[in-house]
């Protein structure tokens, strides 16, 4: 991804631009927007009146039929899309909707550190109220399915790249399978609704109300699949980049449930089984993220994931003292990580900085 890609960008983003604009541009400047987790890039195209934003997404790296499919399938279900207005999948580019630059993480943390609790209860519930949307208006059957083999591949991470690569540590094998089926066969147990897989603080922003309707901006949804009904609730609540006190947590989870009841999506036997539902959801989510954090700083060199580490670490400590007593694989499983996995950690340049300094 060098200047020859995006040299290529920006004469193809020239030509896409005179089309939708109907008149010849001189040139086309792109400004640097971001990158993200994957191999994409994303830069702003501006002009008198218009802005865009241009993707960079290799071909032989992303899956860009699949980002454009799924954007047409969750736009269908009334959310704040990003609009694809041209794209190449051979050269893998791309022009979209300006959603602008105000993420949710910023302005959550801004809420945090000044006690708006009532601006962070706008933002969750617009944000709990488009998942609605998605989960009731997308029809899940669009989607590939979330199935065993999918959450299997994504906990084996934390066993090939946070344990054996990250910590040197050999994880005991036939315990690390039995936790695995256990969290899988909870995940296949719930209701099945689509599932944008990354729906978080960090995906989600603040529209301008004078160009897009009420709600969220909904960014990196490619990985679409259809899941457990809990799978995106999680990521939003227990997300990555941002802790609220578990009263807080469950009082936007019990938004999420008296909604999802009140329009029939799901109907769990009681609230525990929803608390259940969403505990190990989580614990499965967040075992993953251990591994794909890792991966992403040792094969891909972006070190800044590992400060997230420690928070994701906590959710993965918690979750396994609530249910250690209840489920004897859980229980063991904890034994394990609390005597090996987290002195290991305590060893890491990058836990004693961002924990046992603070």
């Amino acid at each position: 991804m060098g200047d020859g890609r995006l040299n290529g960008l920006a004469q193809w983003c020239k030509v896409q631009l005179e089309n939708l604009q109907g008149q010849e541009l001189q040139q086309v400047n792109l400004q640097v927007v971001s990158g993200d987790a994957s191999f994409r890039r994303y830069f702003r195209a501006v002009g008198p009146g218009w802005q865009y934003i241009a993707v960079d997404a290799p071909p032989e790296n992303e899956d860009n039929e699949a980002f454009i499919r799924v954007a047409e399938i969750f736009s269908r279900a009334g959310v704040n899309m990003p609009r694809i207005w041209a794209a190449d999948i051979a050269q893998g580019y791309m022009l979209l909707d300006d959603f602008g630059d105000e993420l949710y993480l910023p302005q959550l943390l801004h809420c945090q550190q000044n006690n708006d609790f009532v601006t962070a209860d706008n933002l969750y519930h617009e944000a709990i109220d488009a998942l609605l949307d998605i989960q009731m208006g997308v029809e899940s059957k669009q989607l590939d399915p979330f199935d065993r083999n999918e959450l299997h591949r994504e906990m084996e991470l934390f066993s090939e790249w946070f344990c054996k690569k990250l910590l040197g540590v050999d994880p005991p094998q036939e315990l690390l399978q039995e936790v695995f089926r256990f969290l899988e066969d909870a995940a296949l147990s719930q209701p099945t609704v689509a599932v944008h897989r990354d729906y978080h603080s960090r995906n989600l922003m603040l529209l301008d109300s004078n160009r897009f309707t009420d709600g969220p901006g909904i960014i990196d949804f490619q990985d679409a699949v259809s899941g457990p009904y809990t799978y995106d609730l999680v990521s939003l609540l227990r997300d990555c980049y941002i802790r609220w006190d578990d009263d807080q947590v469950a009082r936007w989870a019990n938004y999420y449930l008296s909604a999802a009841q009140s329009r029939g999506l799901v109907q769990p036997a009681d609230a525990n089984e929803f608390v259940r539902d969403f505990d190990l959801m989580g614990l499965q989510r967040n075992i993953k993220v251990l591994g794909v954090f890792a991966r992403l700083s040792l094969r891909d060199g972006k070190h800044s994931y590992l400060e997230d580490l420690p928070l994701v670490l906590a959710y993965v400590r918690e979750a396994l003292a609530l249910y250690a007593e209840t489920m004897p694989a859980i229980g063991q499983f904890r034994a394990w990580f609390e005597s090996v996995v987290v002195p290991a950690c305590e060893q890491q340049g990058w836990y004693q900085e961002l924990v046992l300094e603070s």
